[in-house]
């Protein structure tokens, strides 16, 4: 019975370290979330949501998505769909912009 409860005592420890240790971490998604908000107000102040309504949409969901996986603190997924939405966004922009010069508007 020595031998179990000293092994026991033993094992334990390891188990646990090795258990904690094995756990991977993500960390918050600041910058992307940050980015993407910005790309999307930067889209919206060229009204890409009117010029470039395929891209905007796009932006718009994957920011609303992002927002979820961030409140459900799914970070991985967060920053995925920031990025996305970034990406999405910053097209919107530019072809708002190419669209607007095209047509004469003021920029």
């Amino acid at each position: 019975m020595d031998k179990a409860k000293v092994l026991k005592q033993c094992l334990m420890p390891l188990v646990l370290l090795i258990s904690l240790s094995s756990c991977q971490t993500v960390s918050l998604p600041l910058e992307e979330y940050t980015l993407a908000r910005a790309a999307l107000e930067a889209a919206r102040n060229v009204q890409a949501s009117r010029h470039s309504s395929g891209f905007w949409s796009q932006a718009d969901q994957a920011y609303r998505r992002g927002q979820e996986y961030y409140r459900d603190h799914n970070w991985s997924q967060a920053k995925e769909e920031f990025l996305k939405a970034r990406f999405a966004a910053e097209k919107a922009e530019n072809s708002a912009r190419l669209i607007r010069q095209k047509t004469g508007e003021v920029l």
